[in-house]
């Protein structure tokens, strides 16, 4: 048995941790680097975009052998350093080279988010270290340095209290707003904890997490080429995997719907639960083909209970499905069985109702077997187009 408690703040409640952010000039204003960091070195577990065109920050992650650790994470928002080749990552140990003098390094990495195909301002961001203050535990100022387009700061705390009397704690940061789609997001989340975790758990548990979680969330379909989701432990406190799993699942799954909400220009969050499928693998299929259809979208945004859009997406994503046996409903009312193939205006008016909320579900029982996957995703209106069409990506 173990208790949860939601914590205020953020990463500043796990012990073994420094975190600031800064102002380098990057970014005309507002926070654009900052760093995770331990006096000791730490396991790091992480996942990254399925894009093929990986960012410099990930390939030179992806240089260290496997299960190394380390004591820092640079983060820098406004560019991605991707696209840039060799040069990208020549640039990065040209920073950690400068980073070095300042402070003890060991096998140091950097999460880049921002403006793809352009070299890092290297002058700024060297210049940018000077304003760091390496002790700090300043949760806010390091959430900050990640955003881009996002609208909101996104962090979260728990402790958790075990059966033994003892406790661990668990926080993360994540941005992110658009170009999120299932295969991880234009998002970057450090989840940060001091529960004394084994790599093998840690690599284990997250894989798990994350499926359920980010890569079951869609704001346009699109997949950048810096995603980055990574999970470090201080090793401080007691730990039990029950505890911890529930525990980050909570986190993710949280964060990823803060992502939703946060869309560019989105204004509803929307669930697409698919049961009654072939096989799990079946469900998340067509699950994720509606989170991620711009039909579906547009007639969320315009609060149109078309069913029709829901039925098409769902036969034209390759699932096993049938007419016959298909149900859709909206939250708990019925738009369409093979009994009622046509909407009568009061069933229209109850699920025009319901699109009209800020979160529902649609949930569709295919009728095929037993099963069943939850996507996440929202609507796509006129605000997306003006935020992306004056944003360089």
């Amino acid at each position: 048995m173990f208790d949860m408690i939601s914590l205020k703040g953020g990463l500043e409640n796990v012990d073994g941790f420094y975190f600031d952010g800064v102002h380098s000039g990057v970014k005309k204003k507002n926070n654009d680097l900052g760093f995770i960091r331990s006096d000791e070195e730490f396991l790091i577990s992480a996942c990254f975009t399925t894009n093929k065109f990986k960012a410099a920050p990930l390939r030179h992650f992806l240089k260290y052998p496997k299960n190394f650790k380390t004591n820092f994470i640079l983060l820098n928002s406004k560019n991605a350093n991707a696209m840039t080749g060799e040069k990208g990552i020549d640039d990065i140990d040209e920073i950690f080279k400068e980073l070095g003098k300042k402070i003890k390094l060991i096998n140091p990495i950097m999460s880049s988010t921002g403006v793809i195909g352009q070299r890092l301002d290297k002058e700024k961001i060297i210049k940018g270290l000077d304003k760091f203050d390496f002790y700090a535990r300043n949760s806010d100022a390091v959430a900050k340095s990640i955003m881009t387009t996002d609208k909101f700061k996104k962090e979260l705390s728990f402790r958790v209290d075990l059966e033994n009397g003892k406790s661990f704690n668990i926080a993360a940061i994540c941005k992110g707003a658009g170009m999120i789609n299932p295969a991880m997001a234009t998002m970057l989340c450090y989840i940060l904890t001091d529960a004394n975790i084994p790599k093998d758990d840690m690599d284990e548990l997250l894989k798990s997490s994350i499926e359920n979680s980010f890569n079951a969330v869609s704001v346009d379909g699109d997949t950048s080429t810096n995603d980055t989701v990574m999970l470090i432990s201080s090793g401080k406190k007691d730990y039990d995997k029950q505890a911890f799993k529930t525990a980050l699942n909570m986190i993710t799954l949280n964060l990823a719907l803060m992502l939703v909400k946060d869309g560019e220009g989105s204004s509803k969050v929307v669930a697409f639960e698919v049961n009654g499928a072939k096989d799990d693998k079946e469900a998340m299929k067509a699950a994720k083909a509606l989170s991620n259809s711009l039909l579906v979208k547009t007639a969320i945004f315009g609060e149109d209970p078309n069913w029709g859009r829901i039925a098409s997406t769902i036969g034209a994503s390759g699932v096993e499905c049938s007419e016959e046996s298909l149900v859709i409903k909206y939250d708990d009312v019925l738009v369409y069985d093979i009994n009622h193939p046509e909407l009568d205006e009061e069933r229209e008016q109850k699920a025009h109702v319901i699109m009209q909320k800020e979160s529902f579900k649609i949930s569709c029982d295919l009728g095929i077997a037993d099963g069943k996957f939850c996507a996440y995703g929202c609507d796509l209106g006129h605000k997306y187009v003006d935020i992306n069409a004056s944003y360089r990506s």
